[in-house]
């Protein structure tokens, strides 16, 4: 199943706390296209945040992934 997931950073809540967790966000999306659950990965153009496309094999699943991003709690989706 594909899962197209918008998410958006508040840059108004920019913490050093959040600056590592939006720099940590490319690591961990290169980690699961590597697992096969990413398809692709896309940036929202005037906004802080991306698209990206899960493929995996539950309506839960994507909200699992979600929930171990590393900006998970500094994020909207």
């Amino acid at each position: 199943m594909k899962f197209l997931v918008l998410w958006h950073f508040d840059i108004s809540r920019l913490t050093p706390e959040v600056v590592r967790a939006i720099a940590e966000q490319p690591k961990y999306g290169e980690k699961l296209e590597r697992d096969g659950k990413l398809e692709c990965r896309y940036h929202v153009v005037g906004s802080h945040g991306g698209a990206w496309i899960y493929n995996v094999d539950s309506n839960e699943e994507p909200a699992r992934l979600r929930a171990f991003a590393p900006g998970f709690n500094f994020a909207t989706y």
